[in-house]
């Protein structure tokens, strides 16, 4: 991270630097190769350019950061005035004291024999107000709009930050969402198991252990594989296997072979998670289907579940729209245009269909 930071913060004045190497060379070397007079150096235009250089930086370092984009324009105005006026008396000394006669009736005897007979001499001080007033203005626009080109793009930099940091923050709410309730539930249902079966126990106990695991560890990273997210989701509902009745139809298809996709972890629980305390009924007849089909860069994930007539009070239903709203906010900000997520719920059913595109592995 700091190395960035550093990195960020030199390159402009590593451009300055080089743009300012290009200003100074550029010019000797045009009048090397056009006028063959190897003595002569443009000592004028160094000057000028000295107080155009001046110019900008006082904009592009204080007066925009200071005053324009605090919105203070006013101000802005009249002291970016104010210079420009101060320092064209400075380049008028300037140039007077480099203004050399000979060496201007020399350019024009050369500029005649390009084509025209006589050139009238243009006025001195006139000219020079005019092309001063004209680049300084240029200038003057040219700092402003560097300083907000790089504005917007601090301000870009700073918005994915905290997109950044919103990710990271949602992630941990829904880690800290699963845990509570789920997590009572399995011990209460292993607890009942240790007496009945003690090696199915046993084999809860450490499918909840990895799942602690997995929330503890391997979902900090930013990225996990699918295989990991896959074991998790299968670990979750085996466990939520243990509190359903014979009423339950459940149907899990979820890909058995190895796959090392990355995805942001947690991913999918949420819509789990959401079809376990909604899709159970203990009254009547309910359904859970699950089903993922992953390609090389496509994943489609189904979740369907049917939705109890009657209104059945759980611990859980209170938080029931947390996990898909905060899932949707993951989507947008993890796969901007790059997966459609359809949500639609009758009277007796509540299905979610959520189709991914996966940028190809370098």
């Amino acid at each position: 991270m700091n190395k960035s930071v550093a990195k960020y913060n030199w390159l402009p004045v590593i451009l300055h630097i080089l743009a300012w190497l290009v200003l100074i060379i550029l010019p000797q070397i045009v009048i090397d190769r056009f006028w063959g007079n190897n003595n002569y150096v443009a000592w004028g235009f160094y000057a000028n350019a000295a107080i155009y250089g001046i110019i900008f930086y006082i904009n592009y370092l204080w007066l925009v950061p200071r005053f324009y984009f605090k919105g203070n324009k006013a101000a802005y105005f009249v002291l970016a005035v104010v210079a420009i006026v101060c320092l064209y008396f400075v380049s008028s000394a300037i140039n007077q004291a480099l203004h050399n006669p000979e060496r201007e009736k020399e350019m024009l005897e050369a500029i005649q024999k390009l084509g025209k007979d006589t050139i009238p001499r243009p006025p001195f001080r006139q000219l020079h107000i005019y092309h001063y007033t004209l680049i300084s203005i240029i200038i003057t626009g040219f700092s402003i709009g560097l300083c907000v080109i790089q504005e917007h793009s601090a301000t870009e930099k700073r918005q994915k930050e905290m997109e950044k940091e919103m990710l990271n923050s949602e992630l941990a709410f829904l880690k800290n969402q699963i845990s509570p309730h789920f997590f009572f539930n399995t011990l209460n249902n292993i607890y009942s198991l240790i007496e009945v079966n003690s090696n199915d126990a046993q084999a809860a106990v450490m499918k909840l252990s990895r799942m602690m695991r997995y929330l503890l560890y391997e979902s900090e990273h930013g990225q996990t594989s699918l295989s990991h997210e896959i074991d998790f989701m299968n670990h979750y509902i085996d466990l939520m296997r243990l509190r359903l009745s014979p009423k339950v139809d459940l149907q899990v298809d979820l890909p058995e072979k190895e796959l090392k996709t990355e995805i942001p972890p947690l991913l999918f629980i949420p819509f789990i998670e959401n079809a376990f305390k909604h899709g159970v009924s203990y009254r009547e007849h309910s359904f859970i289907h699950i089903s993922m089909r992953a390609e090389q860069n496509q994943i489609v994930f189904k979740c369907s579940n049917s939705r109890s007539t009657k209104k059945e009070e759980t611990p859980d239903r209170n938080h029931s729209g947390i996990g898909l709203e905060n899932v949707k906010k993951r989507l947008n900000l993890l796969f901007p245009g790059e997966h459609e997520l359809s949500i639609s719920q009758s009277g007796t059913t509540f299905d979610v269909l959520l189709n991914i595109n996966l940028k190809p592995a370098k």
